[in-house]
């Protein structure tokens, strides 16, 4: 039942700006860590033997903090800290500014997508705006919702609390820069593998909530996106609505030439194709729940 209030409670109430403008989110926190980890350690030789220390050191101590949680009597705290690391509310209302934005003007369009993806913004047209939120809906859904909820439901807290240790160490550390490349090299690594599982099940979420296409395409086109998890939910959530996401895009002013995932699909998308993909995100949470039922029961 845990796992099942702590979704709800977080549908419901997401992450009230009340409280975090006068606490730091766990999140924010974790992200202070990481970022000392990396001032202190990401320099001189052994770079990489640095980053595997280090990310080594957060997941035993997110471990220990999530046995040491657990301990407390009762479920309210195990609740409180699921509902505070999912982010399904958050994650819906973030894409759909996105198409609210987008039906006042291009421009604010851009900027609300902007809030939510790394991608240069300033060129994008209509499409592009659109498609962007729509593919930050798919990942996200996966990073922010199932992932964490398989995770707890495989590692109770412990289990959560290392999988969003090393998410966010991704985000921070690991990428394929002179910076980080070695010294983020372990976190990226391990967050593949944390996600092997998750990505998939949120493909084969979001493939059971829309249409049931062919699942040959999204098996075929998966592959197809740079990261060896984000493909999934995202060509499911391509094939499912039929939509024509990923493509060229460009990073730090440099397009990258990148393959469309379900490239037949629509690639007209407006603002009521965003709306569409916040239903997915609803209907997946709710199979979610489904699941997590069951495995209460």
């Amino acid at each position: 039942m845990t796992l099942i209030l702590g979704m709800i409670l977080d549908a419901i109430f997401g992450e009230p700006k009340w409280l975090w403008s006068r606490i730091a989110h766990p999140a924010v926190l974790m992200g202070r860590l990481i970022g000392a980890c990396d001032l202190r350690f990401n320099a001189g030789g052994q770079r990489k033997a640095k980053g595997i220390l280090v990310l080594t050191a957060l997941v035993i101590a997110a471990g220990l903090l999530g046995c040491v949680l657990h301990a407390f009597p009762g479920q309210i705290i195990d609740v409180l800290v699921v509902a505070v690391i999912l982010a399904q509310k958050s994650l819906v209302d973030h894409v759909r500014a996105v198409a609210d934005a987008l039906r006042l003007s291009l421009g604010e369009g851009r900027r609300a997508v902007a809030m939510i993806v790394g991608r240069d913004t300033r060129g994008m047209d209509k499409a592009a705006v659109a498609r962007s939120a729509i593919e930050s809906a798919a990942e996200n859904l996966s990073d922010g919702v199932i992932a964490p909820a398989f995770w707890f439901l495989i590692g109770g807290l412990p289990g959560l609390l290392i999988y969003k240790i090393v998410n966010t160490a991704d985000s921070m550390i690991g990428y394929r820069t002179p910076r980080h490349a070695d010294f983020g090299w372990a976190a990226a690594r391990l967050d593949d593998l944390l996600n092997l599982i998750p990505a998939r099940l949120t493909a084969f979420l979001i493939w059971a909530v829309t249409t049931r296409p062919d699942p040959h395409g999204i098996l075929q086109d998966a592959p197809l996106h740079r990261s060896p998890n984000a493909g999934w939910p995202e060509a499911a959530m391509a094939h499912g609505l039929d939509f024509a996401l990923s493509g060229p895009r460009s990073y730090d002013g440099q397009m990258r030439d990148y393959p469309f995932v379900n490239a037949t699909g629509n690639h007209h998308l407006k603002p009521a194709d965003i709306d569409r993909s916040v239903q997915v995100l609803w209907k997946t949470w709710a199979l979610m729940l489904a699941i997590a039922f069951i495995a209460a029961l």
